[in-house]
């Protein structure tokens, strides 16, 4: 792939049979490239990185600040996290039931699998366990913020994403949770739940949208602001 150094910037660029130039800068490294039309020339490409440095620069710095995804191989001495706390992960080999035994006071989480099992099928065990909570406690925060919000949802489900905390079915009044908030703080879940139910008033990021949620969490921002600093997956930021 063509590299294009502009200042201390190292620019990838792909040709493309595209109308328009592309700039994307991708997370965790702050990598950047440039999708080009066939024929602009390099020229064009320069003056178009050099109107966004400013704006690349900004999103390297962000994404430098960001908590990177640790890769666990769940074994004893980890921490994981639940619900914003950590806690260390203790492996009991077991001829028995596979399951997760959370103990606050201790401040660890006992998983009781087989002794021969890899760690993909620990993980899976961890992960079934944090979906179980997430699914128990969702009743209860969609009874707390619902009549908050003036808004129902038809249907709440949990699915792993990549890019996104939740996303709402405006249509069918169906909200997706991310299966990670579980490992957030409390506060972050909820402001999460706040967010998806608005969008049942707003489907915009508009000032409305901001607005309502002013109105029904006055401390949004300051959630919002600690799930930006949290790494989900190798993801990217675009320019037009």
């Amino acid at each position: 792939m063509p590299i294009l150094q502009f200042e201390d910037l190292t620019i990838e660029v792909v040709r493309k049979n595209i109308r328009s130039l592309r700039l994307t800068v991708y997370a965790p490294d702050g990598r950047v490239r440039v999708a080009a039309p066939l024929r602009v020339p390099t020229a064009s490409i320069t003056e178009f990185i050099s109107a966004r440095q400013a704006w690349i620069r900004r999103h390297q710095a962000k994404f430098a600040e960001r908590q990177q995804p640790v890769a666990f191989r769940y074994e004893s001495g980890e921490i994981h996290f639940y619900q914003g706390r950590g806690y260390t992960l203790h492996i009991h080999p077991t001829a028995g039931r596979q399951r997760v035994v959370l103990r606050e006071e201790e401040r660890c989480l006992e998983l009781y699998v087989p002794a021969e099992s890899t760690a993909a099928q620990r993980q899976q065990v961890l992960t079934a366990w944090y979906r179980a909570q997430l699914k128990e406690q969702l009743p209860a925060l969609a009874a707390k913020w619902e009549p908050v919000v003036g808004a129902q949802a038809k249907a709440w489900a949990i699915k792993q994403m990549k890019t996104r905390w939740g996303t709402c079915n405006i249509a069918a009044k169906r909200i997706w949770l991310n299966l990670e908030l579980i490992k957030q703080p409390l506060s972050c879940l909820e402001y999460v739940v706040v967010h998806e139910l608005v969008h049942l008033h707003e489907r915009l990021h508009n000032a409305r949208f901001w607005g309502l949620m002013d109105q029904f969490m006055p401390d949004w921002r300051q959630q919002k602001a600690a799930l930006n600093q949290v790494m989900l997956a190798p993801s990217g930021a675009d320019a037009c």
